[in-house]
């Protein structure tokens, strides 16, 4: 097998003047040439500067070519990236830089290394070697980080050419940020593999990205259901021709079955998923030969070489004979080599014999079969999932928590109409306390460097204490209920009496 720096530079003797990237809005174009110029560049800067063979090194930049060059630089010369996307938060960024050892981190173009001496071939990581590290929330702090071979996203695009007929002629626009897998796979993997040009933006906007699919005639779009809901609700996807599109990935989160008929009906073109996460890679997907009642309405066909495993969420029974419902497992070629330096976190992903967990409670039908369909029934995890991003309840709970004013507080998500989920936290105030604004937690939030996702954007005051279940738990049910009925009223800012005991 070989790897995205070999392909990159095979593009390049073949064909130099055929575009890699094109930036939606400024219209820059790089081709394989520029490319794979500018990758050796970098590997040769972050030699020369030192940096031992298997060193980690942190990328944050902005989704355009020269996020795809410092990748390809990083492997080139034997480095793990440490993906870190444009819009973490200071505590988050030190966080993964000192959980990885990181031994550089380059935050603008203009500072990313170069040199002109050449590289030993012998640096480079190899397809089945540790390539990068990105980050996904955890269920008890701040992010963990995950280890990626190139070899997996392979067998995802391998995958993805099978669902979507996925050609060499076609041309992606994808809208996720670069670092995470759903980035990773439709704009650094699947596009350089076939030699297909890709639109990238580096700040997501419905108007510029439905304008680029007119421009650059794009076949096959990548966005999270958030991104597509608000392209429907621009006027722009009135205002410009989308019919060159064939296929939309989409996935992250849940995908509303009606928003995505309403989006094949405007732009012709076929909605499809993968089901899984960042650590599973998928367990499930969709096809371009899936009826609309598979396609719309499930989360697709179970992938027979990913073994798909149900698990009873109480007991870690095998409940996979029987369709479920159980907590989703696979093991198979697409998922991650685990957690970096986390054996609690590798505990916790992984059952005892080596199933790979994903958190989310599901069903398959019919009942064994290796190529069911399969359906999410709920969450075991306790995230949130706002606009495709996994937001852990606990760590927005320990945010808001250090506020001088909070006693308690509990996170939930609460329905949103283009994001899917927000974030809802309800507290209760400490002893003398007599009122607490949104505005004013957002600021402490923000001087403390809590990414912007991590903060509330309902605020429910309680007075008593928050209600709890019999083990004495708090009874995130009851709040998610209210949430639910509190998000309907339009406010952000609300206080309630007690909830229960």
């Amino acid at each position: 097998m070989t790897t995205i720096g070999a392909l990159v530079a095979e593009h390049a003797r073949r064909r130099p003047d055929a575009v890699a990237f094109v930036e939606a809005g400024s219209g820059e174009t790089a081709t394989w040439r520029d490319y794979d110029a500018r990758a050796d560049a970098i590997a040769s800067g972050l030699v020369a500067a030192g940096h031992a063979r298997g060193d980690r090194f942190a990328v944050q930049l902005a989704d355009g070519p020269e996020v795809h060059a410092a990748y390809v630089g990083c492997e080139r010369a034997g480095l793990v990236t440490v993906g870190i996307g444009p819009r973490a938060g200071p505590r988050e960024i030190e966080h993964l830089l000192v959980r990885t050892g990181a031994v550089g981190l380059v935050e603008n173009e203009r500072d990313l290394p170069s040199g002109a001496s050449a590289v030993p071939a012998d640096r480079a990581l190899g397809p089945d070697e540790l390539w990068m590290l990105n980050s996904t929330s955890g269920t008890t702090g701040l992010p963990k980080c995950v280890m990626h071979s190139q070899r997996r996203w392979f067998e995802f695009h391998r995958l993805a050419v099978e669902a979507a007929d996925l050609r060499s002629d076609d041309v992606f626009a994808s809208a996720l940020p670069a670092p995470f897998g759903f980035g990773l796979w439709t704009a650094h993997f699947s596009p350089t593999i076939l030699g297909a040009p890709c639109v990238v933006l580096p700040r997501f906007s419905p108007d510029a990205l439905i304008a680029a699919i007119e421009r650059y005639r794009v076949t096959v779009l990548a966005a999270v259901s958030t991104q597509f809901v608000m392209m429907l609700r621009s006027d722009a996807l009135d205002r410009h021709d989308c019919s060159s599109l064939r296929v939309l990935f989409t996935g992250g989160e849940m995908v509303p079955p009606d928003r995505a008929a309403e989006f094949e009906d405007r732009t012709g073109a076929r909605v499809l998923q993968f089901y899984g996460s960042n650590e599973t890679g998928a367990l499930s997907c969709t096809s371009l030969r899936d009826p609309d009642a598979v396609r719309l309405f499930t989360a697709g066909h179970a992938i027979p070489e990913m073994n798909v495993r149900l698990f009873d969420p109480d007991t870690g029974a095998d409940v996979t004979a029987t369709g479920g419902p159980g907590v989703a497992a696979c093991r198979g070629p697409v998922t991650c080599l685990g957690y970096w330096d986390d054996p609690e976190g590798n505990t916790a992903l992984l059952t005892a014999d080596g199933w790979m967990l994903t958190g989310d409670i599901v069903t398959v039908e019919p009942p064994g079969d290796p190529e069911g369909v399969l359906r999410v029934r709920g969450r075991a995890s306790d995230f949130i999932i706002r606009g495709g991003k996994n937001i852990s309840a606990a760590f927005v709970e320990e945010e808001v928590g250090s506020h001088p004013a909070v006693a308690m507080c509990a996170a939930v998500a609460a329905p949103d109409p283009v994001f899917g989920e927000r974030v809802c936290c309800f507290v209760v105030l400490r002893a003398g306390v007599a009122a607490l604004a949104l505005s004013d937690l957002t600021s402490h939030l923000a001087a403390r460097g809590t990414g912007k996702e991590h903060w509330p954007e309902l605020l429910v005051v309680v007075d008593g204490d928050l209600p709890r279940s019999s083990g004495g738990k708090v009874a995130k049910g009851e709040l998610r209920d209210r949430a639910h009925h509190i998000a309907s009223s339009n406010s952000t800012s609300v206080a309630v009496p007690p909830l229960g005991s």
